[in-house]
């Protein structure tokens, strides 16, 4: 089984001030590659010197230093987001030059430091994961599941039947499927099939 995956609760901030500089971290959840460039695009200030972004879902991942020296924001960013075990997350740090340079180490620290304090402190909230499993069963097993998907966690996403039965397609929490495969197979004595749709 999978670990759980935990992501922000809600949208987070955070502003610091580093050698005159002021830094703005700003976080949130977000399901896709396209909500985190939207979320960019909403929250970023155009009059700031840089605006710098990382975000991960899943495996899917990208960082920009926006201006920066290559590798001194985007990456740090990153790496807090990774650092904290954190998925499905953006986080946007602006930057206000206050006219003493930081050197890249500088950077990497500001950038990487404001992101994973604003996220240390942001709530956060556990993902379920949800797998879709297809059942083929006899009409007498169907009636005995269709009464206790619920305590199963599980939806019905689709029904058919046929003259030798039932197929159901179920969306349930992954930590529920071998379970409800256990109670399959004990209700209808191993003759009820289930198998995870890809």
């Amino acid at each position: 089984m999978s670990p759980p995956i935990t992501t922000l609760a809600d949208l987070a901030s955070l502003q610091q001030e580093i050698k005159k500089s002021r830094f703005l971290a700003q976080a949130a959840p977000v399901d896709d590659a396209e909500a985190a460039l939207a979320f960019f695009a909403r929250v970023g200030v155009r009059e700031a010197t840089h605006n710098c972004w990382a975000y991960r879902i899943g495996t899917n991942y990208r960082f920009n230093d926006d201006g920066e020296p290559g590798g001194s924001a985007g990456r740090p960013i990153l790496a807090a987001i990774d650092g904290q075990g954190l998925d499905r997350v953006a986080v946007v740090v602006t930057r206000w030059f206050g006219g003493v340079k930081l050197g890249v180490g500088g950077l990497v620290r500001a950038y990487g430091g404001c992101a994973a304090e604003c996220l240390r402190l942001a709530g956060k909230r556990l993902l379920v994961q949800h797998v879709t499993l297809r059942v083929r069963c006899d009409f007498a097993t169907a009636a005995n599941l269709h009464a206790r998907l619920r305590e199963f966690e599980a939806g019905k996403r689709s029904e058919h039947a046929s003259a030798d039965g039932v197929e159901l397609e179920l969306e349930l929490p992954r930590e529920q499927a071998d379970r409800l495969g256990t109670f399959l197979r004990d209700l209808s004595r191993g003759r009820a099939v289930v198998e995870p749709v890809p």
